[in-house]
């Protein structure tokens, strides 16, 4: 592997490129050491550009997650495309995230050919799930992208099990030019807190879900209020709604008597409370917008 020159600080923004599901998500939380994107097992489950920073003794490294590239001409999904091509412009570096454990198909050898036509930025592969790949299979994946991507190096790795991580960091470090972090060193994300209780939320409500369902969801922080309690204890009071798109959708994520709204938020909370120093209080209710991904202003909002 190639070391990173030690002549100052290196500092870049990262785009991580990849199809759905390739892992992108999984692996931003492992390089940062936290959770900054939410996971599933729904494909497309990252709408916007999500930063997390990864700060070494080399320097500092802000990724830029990114959409799954996903072939489609609907609204919703150029709206997703449109980010992957701004995070690229807006990046020092490139990294295009494949997964090992599924053979390559018409997506990603279109994603291939994107990215090797940014062959101004420096790029760096990493051929993930390695652990979930049959030898043969990571073998010629990886052939394929020494063919299609020349000089570019290709990093095998697993972001689940935290394998060939620091090998793909010090390639990154590597190609980073010289400069000052943009970020105090103890920030590992620069979201903000609305975001961030929108994407919990919208994880739970995700888990269990089947078919489109996932994706007709969106979720909307409307306050966020620090309040004191009668005993002098604050409390974090925030009010959030889940959108969906269908009267019959709603009946499906509030559930027989409440119970699974009942369940969304309780998990949320949980998870909110471990990002704040206060005790949580979320009202969560659950409403219907019938053209929500047809709405261009309403996607800019949502998806950037």
């Amino acid at each position: 592997m190639t070391e990173p020159v030690s002549k100052g600080l290196r500092s870049a923004f990262v785009a991580i490129v990849g199809r759905p599901s390739a892992g992108k998500s999984t692996l931003l939380n492992t390089l940062c050491g936290h959770k900054v994107a939410i996971i599933s097992r729904v494909p497309q489950t990252t709408r916007n550009r999500i930063r997390g920073i990864v700060n070494r003794d080399a320097g500092q490294l802000v990724f830029v997650d990114t959409p799954g590239f996903h072939e489609s001409t609907r609204t919703f999904n150029r709206h997703m495309r449109g980010l992957i091509q701004e995070a690229i412009r807006d990046s020092e570096l490139l990294l295009y995230v494949v997964d090992a454990s599924r053979r390559p198909g018409e997506e990603e050898l279109a994603l291939m050919e994107t990215v090797g036509r940014h062959d101004d930025v420096p790029r760096v592969v990493a051929l993930n799930k390695i652990d979930a790949a049959s030898p043969g299979g990571r073998d010629a994946t990886r052939r394929l992208l020494e063919e299609r991507l020349p000089g570019v190096p290709v990093v095998e790795i697993s972001a689940l099990r935290n394998e060939g991580t620091e090998d793909l960091l010090r390639e990154l470090y590597a190609r980073a030019p010289e400069g000052e972090p943009d970020y105090p060193d103890d920030f590992y994300t620069d979201q903000p807190p609305e975001f961030r209780i929108a994407e919990i939320i919208r994880e739970k409500t995700m888990s269990g879900l089947r078919d489109e369902l996932p994706h007709a969801i969106y979720v909307e922080v409307a306050d966020l209020e620090v309040r004191a309690r009668d005993d002098g204890e604050e409390q974090l009071w925030i009010r959030a709604f889940i959108f969906v798109e269908r009267t019959s959708q709603r009946g499906m994520i509030v559930g027989a008597g409440g119970s699974g709204v009942k369940r969304i938020r309780q998990a949320a909370q949980k998870e909110i409370a471990s990002l704040f120093p206060y005790r949580i209080h979320l009202d969560l209710r659950v409403k219907v917008d019938p053209k929500w991904r047809r709405n261009d202003q309403l996607l800019e909002r949502l998806v950037r």
